[in-house]
């Protein structure tokens, strides 16, 4: 019998009033692709790799397998709030590497969710870029704020949102079943 535990997660917010960063820019070889309803399946293939062998995969165990990755990204498209100038692949010559959806959160804002980055790309700065897309897609839209959830202790997307101004406003206890993997550093970057 599986005991049940619980996982430490911030909910962060950035105020979008104050200035951005620039606009991102991604390393050579690498570009952005815009939301097209052509690129679900494309999405879905990037959420997996970024997330079924990391500790999200096991809060989240849609994130685990494509199925659920499958489903997840279809209600997340049909939603009345996804908001497609926010959603954004990265892609080089070779195959795509990361992904990150937005939606309206319903209060005037924009909630990033599900920023990935398969493991070979990570550390070159895309997990960045990818939000700072989402936010300046955000500012465009004339939405105040920018909303996320992450993992306590996923350092490396602590760090790159803190760096981005964002702010822990709320810590919450998600329930887990089971023994959760104690590998959370290899982020994508984290959801």
């Amino acid at each position: 019998m599986t005991g049940l535990s619980y996982c430490k997660r911030y909910r962060m917010d950035r105020d979008l009033n104050k200035s951005l960063p620039p606009a991102p820019s991604l390393p050579e070889a690498f570009y952005f692709l815009p939301w097209d309803d052509s690129l679900l399946m494309r999405h879905v293939d990037m959420k997996l790799a970024a997330f079924e062998q990391h500790y999200d995969s096991a809060l989240f165990p849609a994130l685990a397998t494509r199925d659920g990755c499958t489903r997840l990204m279809t209600t997340i498209r049909t939603s009345p709030g996804f908001i497609p100038h926010g959603t954004w692949l990265i892609a080089n010559n070779f195959e795509d590497c990361g992904t990150i959806q937005a939606m309206h959160d319903g209060f005037g804002g924009g909630a990033i969710q599900n920023v990935g980055v398969i493991p070979a790309y990570r550390g070159r700065g895309l997990g960045e870029a990818l939000v700072l897309q989402a936010l300046h897609a955000f500012s465009r839209a004339g939405l105040k704020k920018a909303t996320l959830e992450v993992t306590a202790h996923n350092s490396c997307a602590l760090r790159l949102y803190r760096r981005l101004g964002f702010r822990t406003r709320r810590v919450v206890y998600k329930p887990v079943l089971g023994t959760l993997p104690l590998v959370a550093e290899a982020s994508g970057v984290g959801s």
